[in-house]
């Protein structure tokens, strides 16, 4: 992965992810390297492999949707990272297309790049912080 801070107020970011690189896991090496407390990212690329998923409320937990082991354009990604216990979370939902025009989507479980995956990222003015909601068991961001 390779980044280049292009503006300062706010904090943006360039990142360039390279075949094989992670998304999930390289966002958040990024934003621990650079101390990012919270920030919102959107991106372009395309993958060898995706796992999309969806949240179950029954279960309180987010269940694989579609696995996808082929070459696929990322149409969208959108997400943000903010602190939980002092570690970034990365939040992500992303749309994929298919050689035959057909398109996934869903929250980001995993996906690997090839051959390249550009993502813009800006640090948010105000701390974000994510806590446990009781009603759903995951993480939201809260004010």
């Amino acid at each position: 992965m390779r980044s280049k801070l292009i503006a300062a107020e706010p904090k943006t970011f360039v990142l360039i992810l390279d075949s094989d690189d992670e998304i999930l896991s390289s966002l958040k090496a990024f934003a621990r390297g650079e101390r990012l407390s919270s920030s919102s990212f959107k991106a372009i690329g395309a993958l060898s492999k995706v796992e999309l998923g969806w949240f179950d409320w029954d279960t309180k937990k987010y269940e694989t949707a579609v696995k996808l082991d082929e070459q696929v354009e990322l149409l969208s990604l959108i997400g943000d990272i903010a602190l939980k216990d002092n570690e970034p979370q990365v939040h992500a939902h992303l749309v994929v297309g298919r050689k035959d025009g057909s398109a996934h989507g869903g929250h980001l479980l995993s996906a690997t790049v090839r051959p390249t995956c550009e993502i813009v990222l800006t640090e948010s003015p105000k701390y974000l912080q994510k806590e446990i909601d009781p009603e759903s068991g995951i993480a939201l961001i809260r004010l």
